[in-house]
């Protein structure tokens, strides 16, 4: 029995020019969800169906992507939602974050939750899926990885370290078909009401290294990847786990 495999997703920018593109990480769903499902693969998107940078995933090798025809500001939730559902889908692959739009990286929890399925973040790799068990590798900060074994349905976001996507074939992204369906068009008051301004990143302070010699610099430069300074909560309630999290955050400066 085969499984279905979904993939989401969106339109991606540039990070110099700001010129549309197909979005990496959604390119890297894409390209797990080839590597899963090969042409039984669905593509999914909720927008514009006219938007050129659509067909750089076509150029994939997909003959169809399948758009949910939405205007600027619609919301996505309910229609890809409703489409899930509808569709029986069993696996869906997601990138972490937009990079166009809103982009607060919410959208692959609010679907888990309205879905009821759980969710995986920062997917690396689908080592197998059999009697309706998938056994997946998660990718962790420092290059660690963590085997999980997740019932279906379930839905992951793809992390940078799963497979690079393959490149995009101008032949084939004209070839490919972009079939528009009609949903019920919501607006998403909270993201029209808001007030958009570019991200100024925030400066982080560097660790000043007193060494005499070469390898001292290089040995005190390199020992924080050899990791232990974190921990892993299993078994623990909500609000220890809630703790935890409030205090790391405390720790490297997030909150004050």
């Amino acid at each position: 029995m085969s499984t279905n495999v979904i993939s989401l997703v969106s339109i991606g920018a540039h990070p110099t020019s700001g010129r549309a593109r197909r979005a990496e990480q959604d390119a890297r769903a894409v390209e797990l969800g080839l590597q899963l499902a090969g042409d039984n693969l669905q593509v999914v998107h909720a927008g514009d169906v006219s938007e050129p940078a659509l067909r750089a995933y076509l150029g994939m090798g997909l003959d169809e992507l399948r758009v949910l025809e939405q205007p600027a500001g619609a919301d996505a939730l309910p229609a890809l939602t409703d489409y899930l559902r509808d569709a029986g889908a069993q696996l869906v692959l997601t990138g972490s974050q937009a990079e166009t739009g809103e982009g607060s990286g919410m959208l692959p929890f609010l679907l888990a939750e309205n879905l009821g399925w759980p969710l995986v973040v920062g997917l690396a790799q689908v080592e197998s899926i059999e009697n309706g068990v998938a056994h997946v590798l998660q990718a962790l900060p420092r290059g660690q990885r963590r085997r999980l074994k997740v019932r279906l349905p379930f839905l992951a976001t793809v992390d940078n370290a799963a497979p690079k996507p393959r490149q995009s074939a101008y032949g084939p992204a004209q070839r490919g078909v972009l079939h528009a369906e009609e949903v019920e068009v919501l607006e998403d008051e909270l993201f029209t009401g808001a007030l958009l301004q570019p991200a100024k990143p925030r400066p982080k302070r560097l660790k000043v290294i007193k060494a005499k010699s070469g390898a001292d610099r290089m040995k005190a430069a390199t020992a924080k990847a050899s990791g232990g300074g974190g921990q892993v909560l299993k078994g623990v309630s909500a609000e220890a786990g809630a703790d935890a999290i409030l205090k790391l955050l405390i720790e490297e400066g997030v909150l004050r």
